[in-house]
């Protein structure tokens, strides 16, 4: 804010402006029934006067234990932050190439260092400047996404997520508290992944169903993947969380890898690279659980994927082990970049209750070929409600949904839906994760789920 002039009014005006600098923030705590705090000061004729408490948008939240105000009116003209930035490098054919060096510290920890030149679009292509207006919009919404998730995980990891607490509780307080911070409104925005709260040797594609008594323990290791959207554009992230020292180094392995394979992906950039990269990283870590040494592994049959609007897996998947995989990231793409690491084989199978769902995304009908009346009701929910978002059986219960497995399996044996089993690794063994939303823009890439924590 530039600085006032000091005049005989300036006090009034100060006032003014106070008030008026303030005023979107009242009308949210207005909607959230909080308390505005006033006091009282003495202008002109020993005049009292009440006004508001001057708050930044952005420090007034941060002083909060539970955040309640969502997100998009702390930003007064929606300028949310951007992600953290990540420069391309040009080669002497003037092609991006990923300019890349791993090193590892005293301490054998990765770290990534990148370089960059690339032309402008603008300078290249007739109609660049529309393409590009269409781009800092799908950013706004994205960055919109990404401050939901990190104000929402967290709020989660400080305040609430700890051994000896039902999974389910967890689960639905994370998820709500994101769908408070976007003010989500049916599949227009809100949840774009169901929360997976996979533990131990289940690496991905647990999420409670209604009535799981599933306890939290201290010697757990749990990943949370939570995918949040606004208007269609998804932020999709990930972490792990252990309470027992011991599985440090697993997580730790996870995260830098998935580092890695941010650095390493670009315009241009071979997919089976990225996943050379991130193993590179990922099995140089060895963990001791339990007075044995294990040497972590890359889960070569999960990784990353691309993201499209409405589409939180894509077409495009993001190996996280070297291999031939010639396909190429392109400019304006946005990348989950998604990494396991193992104590196990380092290979899933599908094993136990299935609880993620998700509607074909190819398909077009309107289910006049179901012969249930209760599938096509159901069907037409999921429409409403979800869209081509993947849901869980405690979303149809949350809209209101009863008796519905019936009508469910008919969906899914007729192709309209499919179902996602969890991935596991060995019986016994150990899974980590870490995941990463990048948006490739035409002259640097854009990690948009980047935070504080990781």
């Amino acid at each position: 804010m530039p600085p006032k002039k000091k005049t005989v009014t300036s006090t009034k005006k100060k006032n003014q402006n106070k008030d008026d600098d303030m005023s979107f923030l009242l009308e949210m705590q207005k909607q959230n029934e909080k308390q505005v705090k006033l006091t009282t000061t003495t202008v002109g004729n020993n005049k009292k006067i009440e006004t508001v408490n001057k708050l930044t948008p952005k420090e007034w939240p941060l002083e909060q234990t539970k955040p309640t105000v969502p997100i998009k009116y702390l930003f007064k003209d929606e300028k949310f932050p951007s992600g953290e930035i990540h420069s391309y490098k040009k080669n002497e054919q003037n092609k991006t190439v990923p300019a890349t060096t791993i090193l590892l510290d005293n301490n054998n920890k990765a770290t990534i260092e990148t370089t960059t030149s690339r032309y402008h679009s603008l300078e290249l292509r007739p109609g660049a400047e529309e393409r590009e207006e269409k781009i800092q919009e799908t950013l706004k919404e994205a960055r919109h996404a990404a401050e939901v998730h990190r104000t929402a995980r967290k709020w989660f990891k400080e305040h609430v997520v700890k051994p000896g607490m039902k999974v389910i509780n967890a689960a639905e307080a994370f998820e709500n508290k994101a769908r408070e911070l976007l003010e989500a409104d049916k599949f227009k925005s809100g949840i774009a992944f169901p929360l997976g709260c996979s533990i131990n040797y289940v690496a991905a594609h647990y999420t409670p169903n209604p009535g799981d008594v599933t306890i939290i323990g201290k010697d757990d290791i749990i990943k949370f993947d939570l995918g949040v959207q606004y208007k269609g554009t998804i932020i999709d992230s990930a972490f792990t969380v252990y309470w027992n020292d011991m599985f440090q180094p697993l997580a730790e392995a996870a995260r830098e890898a998935t580092n890695a394979g941010v650095a390493f992906a670009g315009i241009g950039v071979r997919l089976g690279d990225v996943g050379a990269a991130i193993q590179e990283v990922m099995e140089f870590y060895e963990v001791e659980i339990k007075g044995k040494i294990y040497r972590v592994r890359s889960i070569r049959t999960l990784g990353g994927h691309s993201i499209e609007r409405y589409r939180v897996h894509a077409d495009k998947c993001v190996p996280t082990i070297a291999c031939d995989d010639d396909t190429k990231m392109e400019e304006g793409e946005f990348f989950a970049i998604e990494t396991f690491g193992s104590t196990g084989r380092g290979q899933i199978t599908e094993e136990g209750v299935v609880s993620h769902y998700g509607k074909n995304f190819d398909y077009k009908g309107d289910g006049s070929e179901l012969r249930n009346p209760e599938a096509k009701q159901l069907l037409r929910v999921i429409n409403e409600q979800f869209g081509t978002l993947p849901f869980c059986k405690r979303y149809l219960d949350r809209v209101g949904q009863k008796k519905y497995l019936t009508a469910l399996r008919d969906l899914v044996s007729n192709g309209i839906v499919n179902e996602y089993p969890p991935f596991v690794d060995l019986r016994g063994s150990y899974t980590s994760q870490f995941e990463h939303t990048i948006f490739l823009r035409p002259t640097c890439k854009e990690v948009l789920s980047r935070g504080d924590d990781y």
